[in-house]
């Protein structure tokens, strides 16, 4: 796959993420999945590289971050399973004729609080954009808005499955208990046993 200056470089959390996801959906014949904050593309195409039968909306905010994962979509010879959507978030989703029946949203979002950007993780701005890694003064802004959405987009009993920063479970844990909207909430441990992905069904 190929990545620019432009876009976040996938680490190693992400590969967890995408080895849950895929655990998550391959049992389902013909899954629909939603690949939020897909940056490269890398797991909507590896997730689509590993399941021939699936369809993967692929969604960034960023110009750059499209214009490459089409590139990598095309180089994969990926594009009639992995469709390229350029949107906030999931507006371009919302209200569209895919509202609950998409089988697995996964994301990796931002969530370092704005202030670390500036001390201790401005190093990381170095060759990456702000927008990949920067999410509000608590570094949950956009995991409220996924978690609130992805409900809207998901089948009843279908997971929701993203990245959070280390030592963000609790805070992860009582957002996903208070929307009221998923249960059989979970965590998923990289290899030192820090949490860094949850899984959550919608009701």
């Amino acid at each position: 796959m190929k990545v620019s200056s432009g876009v976040f470089v996938p680490r190693g959390e992400t590969e967890l993420l995408g080895f849950t996801a895929l655990e998550l959906i391959e049992d389902i014949p013909k899954p629909l999945i939603i690949d939020m904050c897909t940056g490269s593309g890398n797991l909507a195409c590896a997730l689509a590289t590993k399941l021939p039968a699936v369809k993967v909306w692929a969604v960034d905010a960023t110009r750059e971050c499209i214009a490459l994962l089409k590139e990598n979509i095309c180089h994969l010879s990926l594009q009639s399973r992995v469709i390229p959507i350029q949107s906030d978030l999931f507006s371009a989703l919302l209200r569209s004729d895919i509202e609950g029946s998409i089988d697995l949203v996964v994301c990796n979002p931002p969530y370092i609080p704005a202030r670390r950007l500036e001390t201790d993780r401005k190093a990381l701005l170095d060759h990456e954009p702000r927008e990949a890694f920067q999410a509000g003064p608590y570094g949950i802004s956009i995991i409220q808005r996924v978690i609130r959405h992805a409900a809207i987009l998901l089948r009843p009993g279908r997971p929701l499955c993203f990245e959070f920063g280390t030592g963000q479970e609790g805070i992860v844990a009582r957002l996903l208990e208070q929307s009221d909207m998923y249960g059989a909430i979970r965590f998923v441990a990289d290899q030192s046993g820090v949490p860094r992905v949850v899984v959550a069904y919608k009701r």
